[in-house]
């Protein structure tokens, strides 16, 4: 990806930049790009340090593990965003590709359940809930990337958060997949009639040549 734009010495009034940095910037930014820029880096900031607190009251192993390595692979991918924003350029370490390990099986149907109803302290907190958490925010950070990605003008951060997406969805798959296998999330289904007619309500289309 190569860099379209001038350099540019990005200081606070009163304040001097360390020469290193002085001709590292770019201003090939659109001023609504750095606010979204600003937003998705908070955001991942506070998915880091509340997986921090989460950890502290995780109770089953393979969950903590799975906050490990997401948590691991999310640092990598915050410093590889904040490189590309703060220089305009390719980032030191490029964008990975996250690889869950939980098997790609899924569990249908509901069983009943006591209800639902907040905690009334932390001692409450569950493996249940805590999976529910980290999940909200995989699945939020996804939302918000794929929509910033759309109005970023810096070629080099649209790529980066654009590549940055898939392992948001990978992060949220996998712990989709321990809450069902625990029966944390179940998973409704059709009766089969109407699941056929669903299925079939779509039929595709000549496909034309595509032009030369």
């Amino acid at each position: 990806m190569q860099n379209q734009g001038q350099q540019s010495n990005m200081t606070s009034p009163g304040t001097q930049m360390p020469p290193n940095m002085m001709n590292t910037q770019s201003k090939n930014h659109g001023g609504h790009e750095l606010f979204d820029a600003h937003e998705i880096i908070a955001g991942i900031i506070s998915m880091l340090d509340q997986y921090q607190m989460y950890d502290q009251h995780i109770q089953d192993p393979e969950l903590k593990s799975i906050l490990k390595r997401q948590s691991t692979f999310v640092t990598t991918m915050y410093n590889t965003i904040v490189g590309s924003f703060s220089t305009g350029h390719d980032p030191i370490v490029p964008t990975q590709q996250y690889k869950m390990t939980q098997t790609n099986t899924t569990t249908y149907g509901i069983k009943p359940g006591a209800p639902k109803k907040p905690n009334q302290s932390v001692n409450d907190l569950s493996d249940k809930g805590l999976s529910a958490y980290m999940l909200g925010q995989t699945k939020s950070l996804a939302m918000l990337l794929a929509m910033t990605a759309l109005e970023m003008t810096n070629p080099v951060l649209r790529r980066v958060v654009a590549d940055s997406v898939p392992n948001f969805i990978e992060m949220s798959y996998e712990i989709f997949l321990y809450q069902n296998k625990h029966g944390y999330y179940q998973v409704p289904q059709l009766n089969d009639q109407d699941m056929t007619l669903m299925l079939q309500s779509y039929t595709t289309v000549p496909q034309q040549n595509m032009p030369q």
